[in-house]
């Protein structure tokens, strides 16, 4: 029904598909149809207005109003030819890292959790909801991004799921206007990172050339978080064998843990050389320590339900008897 009422839309302005899925989240979230200008006209005003009254989105939990953006992007890249880096982060791997990071932290208090590159905010409030089931405390959430589409997308997303969430158009690799949190997400984007002249503070910068971005965000991010809280990332499994890895290791150890590299199942993946990994860093100081075993593995193919309930155990295992709570 909702996308009902984009194509409506989008027929009615003769918009993108984007741009019609934004005003419909809009007119949803305001509980009536916005006319400009004696546009949509009143045959579609009244059509549109019977959609919003059958969806009746007050009783809707946020995770299911999450999938309705969620579905209704992965329409907008097919229609609109949307490029490749605005891609979603999928649920699968959305699920994981919520999955991991609601294993290793302790909620028991208000909670600020912060993503430097959110995008459509699909993962950050996957993460946000997924946590606020197991706490009843509230959650603050912080996302950065240099991309306005994106951010547009990301608003409407967080306004219709009523998530508590600040959204900073700007690039996180310049100082960033968030308090030190509690958590850091993101997927990463990987490559290299052209502004050299923005880089200059950082450890992580290469010595010669364009630096990681993957790099460089994952130390940004280190930098705001508390003592002893984590950041989780979706990074290349290959992070640790390029020729930057050296001083990328030496900088983690400097400030911080690397207590988990847990590789996604390698089904997600339909060229084995794009495969991704979590990345579990803890910042150092609290009572933060380095685990004695480093979660190190591979989560088994979702098809193997005995195996990955196995590693679920295994990981429960972990942190009892590795991480301080």
């Amino acid at each position: 029904m909702f996308d009902q009422g984009t194509e409506i839309l989008q027929a009615a302005l003769r918009s993108s598909y984007l741009d019609a899925m934004l005003e419909n989240i809009e007119n949803l979230i305001n509980n009536e149809v916005q006319v400009e200008d004696g546009v949509p006209d009143s045959a579609t005003v009244k059509k549109l207005t019977e959609i919003y009254r059958q969806l009746n989105i007050t009783d809707t939990d946020p995770e299911t109003l999450r999938q309705l953006v969620q579905l209704s992007f992965l329409k907008v890249i097919r229609k609109d030819a949307i490029q490749a880096n605005h891609q979603m982060t999928p649920d699968t791997i959305g699920f994981l890292m919520a999955f991991l990071i609601e294993k290793v932290t302790k909620i028991n208090r208000p909670y600020t959790i912060f993503d430097p590159a959110v995008g459509t905010a699909n993962l950050l409030t996957t993460v946000i909801n997924q946590l606020q089931r197991a706490s009843k405390e509230p959650i603050h959430g912080y996302g950065i991004d240099n991309d306005s589409a994106m951010l547009e997308v990301a608003s409407a997303s967080v306004a219709l799921q009523k998530l508590d969430v600040d959204l900073y158009h700007q690039d996180a690799i310049n100082a960033l206007d968030i308090p030190q949190c509690d958590l850091a997400v993101a997927d990463l984007p990987i490559g290299y990172y052209p502004l050299d002249q923005n880089t200059e503070n950082y450890q992580t910068r290469a010595k010669e050339g364009n630096s990681y971005v993957h790099h460089l965000l994952i130390e940004q991010s280190m930098n705001y978080l508390q003592p002893g809280g984590f950041g989780v990332f979706l990074v290349p499994s290959n992070l640790f064998q390029t020729k930057e890895s050296q001083s990328f290791v030496k900088w983690i150890q400097s400030v911080a843990y690397l207590q988990g590299l847990v590789n996604l199942p390698d089904e997600l993946f339909a060229n084995p050389a794009a495969q991704k990994a979590i990345l579990l860093l803890q910042r150092q100081g609290g009572d933060s320590k380095q685990a004695t075993k480093v979660l190190l593995g591979e989560f088994p193919s979702f098809k193997e339900t005995k195996e990955f309930a196995a590693f679920v155990k295994e990981i429960d295992h972990w942190v009892a008897t590795n991480l301080v709570q």
